[in-house]
């Protein structure tokens, strides 16, 4: 599942123990439903919340609601790490997101343990790992983590874990952008898409807009929502603007004129133009195209 591939504008959380919200979210407009086993759902409630979701799972079709799902299972040293993919993997699920995993050695055990729960489950699909990065290790890592496995797909960034135990202000737009910039590079390293964290202060819209417009600049491809009411937001922002659309056509469109002339680089709109630029007006014209906005 490359970035070119899948539209995840906004990512929603929901509690593997809330049952009740698990049609509604994916009736919703998020891209991708993220069901939560770790830290949405209380020590004592573990094993009630893993069954609840493998019941779910295991009523459902793939891409239900054509949404992305993934799970948050629990991480790799924790008792409920293998019991959570034993009951969650199948057909229906997308990617696990690995939660605090310190270097590629976790990630390739989390994909071992999670190719032999495929094979006892009869699953043909290889599911995807998205590792969290919300650790100082992990953070200083992150290019290996990201490249340490094939089944991993992008990465995600989790500040609470990497800046509440340390007394980083979580409020400080110059640490989460240091933080954004070095997670979207490890993810770029080895060619994949990174998504952004949640922004927990769900009565400040403006907020949440302000950090996922600074994400969308450093080219992630959406953000997590931990409420409803910030999927729109999210969707809002990372949709392309009709400005970039148009723009992105001129470039294409100069770029046949280019290679059929022989050119390597010329300039559209004022601005120089060669490969980099050509591949980024096709990724925004690919986004455009599977959300209907190209006329």
């Amino acid at each position: 599942m490359t970035a070119t591939a899948f539209l995840m504008r906004s990512k929603l959380f929901v509690p593997a123990s809330r049952p009740e919200l698990f049609a509604k979210a994916l009736a919703g407009d998020a891209d991708a439903i993220s069901f939560d086993l770790e830290d949405a759902v209380q020590e004592s409630r573990k094993a009630e919340a893993r069954r609840n979701l493998k019941t779910f799972l295991r009523q459902s079709s793939p891409r239900p609601g054509g949404k992305i799902v993934i799970v948050r299972v629990n991480g790799l040293t924790t008792p409920h790490f293998e019991a959570d993919l034993a009951a969650v993997v199948g057909p229906v699920v997308d990617m696990i997101n690995l939660p605090k995993p310190e270097s590629a050695d976790d990630v390739r055990a989390a994909a071992a343990a999670l190719a032999g729960c495929e094979r006892a489950n009869d699953v043909e699909r290889p599911i995807g790992i998205l590792p969290n990065i919300e650790s100082p290790r992990g953070l200083r890592l992150a290019a290996e983590i990201a490249g340490a496995h094939p089944r991993v797909v992008g990465l995600q960034l989790g500040l609470g874990d990497l800046f509440e135990p340390f007394g980083i202000d979580r409020a400080d737009a110059h640490a989460v952008h240091t933080m954004q910039l070095a997670v979207r590079l490890a993810a770029a390293e080895a060619g994949l898409w990174a998504c952004d964290t949640v922004y927990g202060t769900v009565n400040d819209p403006d907020g949440y807009t302000r950090e996922a417009t600074a994400a969308r600049r450093l080219g992630y491809a959406g953000k997590s929502c931990i409420h409803p009411s910030q999927v729109p937001l999210a969707n809002a922002v990372f949709r392309p603007t009709d400005g970039e659309i148009a723009a992105a056509r001129r470039v294409i469109e100069a770029a046949r004129g280019a290679e059929a002339s022989g050119v390597g680089a010329f300039l559209v709109d004022g601005r120089m133009i060669d490969v980099p630029f050509i591949r980024r007006a096709e990724a925004i014209l690919g986004a455009a195209r599977r959300l209907d906005l190209l006329s």
